[in-house]
């Protein structure tokens, strides 16, 4: 029987790799039996053969073979060699070779066809935040050392209940307590439902609340996470337009009176960054009250106010126990955290449950712990009174390097909360815009992705929460350049199409 050269099996070393050259060659002539490369019962190159084409020691290639022996991938033979083993140890985990599909399989349902065409996330760059990325919070600014003590303390006292299936009381109990302080709601623990962010509370509500074909108003423009939710229920998505006061009702009940439900961002639009206005509030929960629709209020941001004063929440204003509270804590904390809750009328709790339950169980039980501690012992708000003041920062260095850098080009509209702010663009289209930024490293959505009928504004979307303030110029800089080489594409594309004239003589 041949024996197989060093150079089949396809051994390339490399010394500056983090495994050592041993590793790499066991790793080589592995790789080279499970591809099929070299064939069950095929002779291998002895150690000192090894050694001498790869260039390192008999010891190091001794040591490789000796792990594939160990491992049942290769024989020795004594006076014979070695050899690769007839029945290999995980035979199963070879490739199979890909072969076309010729066969045409069922299409995907209308609701899937609709989710798959929400844009936004083709618009965001793989990795860590990004100037500027919009809906993120400032995670290099995360109080890392409080919460890994609050979680080792947690570790050490850990009973089963931490590592079963189970709700964390504290948690909901904190919560309570913090949204009567903060946000005017009247509620007990007993209303709070713990979810696994705000997404999955919004998917939960709609489930529970709507059946397929029932309408519900969205906000136009609006956030495509409340579209994803109402479109998974099957809903009839009916939008409904904004304007300096919020969500316009009348505009609502013209076009379904008898909608199911009403999604909304009171305290802060998104994206737009308006305030609903008690009259609209009222209205709109008048509204409710006589079709026996529902509400579900989505306060995503509203912990961070510049300069303006705190606005109740619309459940606050609730009598007829028609709306249905939304918040989490990845704007406040940090994105991965997956936590957040619904304040839900206590005759329809047990069902939230029970629905959540049959869903997905709830979030991890230890984190729900840590973050009880982090609200109860007073870190939470502690936390929100230094970042509103580190975002109040950011968004002025933001703005004035927009100012410095691109001028008339692009106006930041006022902000008053939130960790975002929209930006005009001043004769330039606003997709070109992004798709020029993200060429540049900078992620700056077009305000157009949020708009499902109407005409959308040549706007941007720009995030200041992740963005430090020495860092605002560098971003602001790069975000010109886009707006100027976007300028300069659109010149051109004209040009190109303006007819050909001929001369006279």
């Amino acid at each position: 029987m041949a024996t197989s050269t060093t150079a089949e099996l396809l051994i390339h070393l490399d010394p500056d790799a983090g495994d050592t050259l041993q590793v790499q060659i066991y790793a080589g002539v592995r790789t080279a039996i499970l591809s099929g490369r070299v064939k069950p019962g095929a002779r291998l190159p002895s150690s000192r053969a090894l050694a001498a084409d790869l260039g390192v020691s008999r010891t190091t290639s001794l040591l490789a073979i000796e792990q594939l022996m160990a491992e049942g991938y290769v024989t020795a033979r004594p006076g014979s060699g070695i050899f690769v083993a007839p029945d290999l140890p995980d035979d199963m985990s070879r490739p199979l070779p890909i072969r076309p599909v010729h066969r045409k399989h069922p299409p995907l349902s209308c609701r899937a066809s609709m989710l798959a065409e929400l844009k936004p996330r083709a618009w965001r760059l793989p990795g860590g935040p990004r100037p500027f990325r919009a809906g993120t919070p400032a995670v290099d600014l995360l109080p890392v050392g409080l919460w890994s003590r609050l979680s080792a303390r947690r570790l050490v006292a850990a009973s089963a209940s931490h590592f079963d299936y189970s709700d964390w009381p504290p948690l909901r109990e904190a919560i309570a307590a913090y949204l009567q302080r903060a946000r005017a709601t009247r509620c007990d623990a007993d209303q709070v439902v713990i979810v696994a962010g705000a997404q999955g509370g919004l998917d939960l509500v709609a489930r529970l609340l709507l059946d397929p074909g029932d309408s519900a108003w969205i906000e136009e423009p609006g956030h495509t996470g409340t579209r994803a939710a109402l479109i998974g229920a099957g809903a009839r998505l009916v939008p409904v337009p904004v304007d300096g006061d919020g969500l316009v009702v009348e505009a609502g009940v013209r076009t379904a009176h008898d909608a199911r439900l009403a999604c909304i961002t009171p305290s802060h639009q998104f994206p737009l960054g308006v305030v609903m206005s008690l009259t609209r509030r009222l209205t709109l929960l008048k509204w409710a009250s006589s079709a026996g629709a529902w509400i579900v209020e989505d306060d995503y941001d509203s912990a961070f106010r510049y300069g303006a004063r705190p606005v109740p929440s619309l459940h606050g204003l609730d009598d007829d126990g028609r709306v249905i509270y939304l918040a989490s804590f990845s704007k406040t904390l940090f994105p991965s955290l997956r936590l957040g809750f619904l304040v839900v009328p206590p005759d329809l709790r047990d069902r939230f449950v029970a629905a959540r339950r049959a869903l997905d169980f709830q979030p991890p039980t230890l984190n729900q712990a840590v973050l009880a501690d982090f609200i109860g012992e007073g870190h939470y708000e502690r936390h929100l009174r230094r970042m509103r003041s580190v975002y109040h920062e950011r968004l002025e260095a933001m703005v004035e390097a927009a100012r410095r850098y691109c001028g008339g080009a692009l106006c930041v509209r006022p902000v008053l909360t939130g960790l975002h702010a929209v930006a005009d663009l001043d004769g330039v289209d606003a997709e070109c815009v992004s798709r020029e930024a993200m060429a540049r490293g900078v992620e700056a959505m077009p305000l157009s992705l949020y708009f499902d009928r109407a005409q959308a504004p040549d706007a941007l979307l720009l995030g200041f929460g992740p963005v430090r303030v020495e860092d605002a110029p560098d971003g602001m800089r790069r975000l010109a350049a886009a707006i100027e080489s976007a300028r300069l594409t659109a010149s051109g594309s004209r040009l190109r199409s303006r007819p050909r004239t001929r001369s006279h003589r």
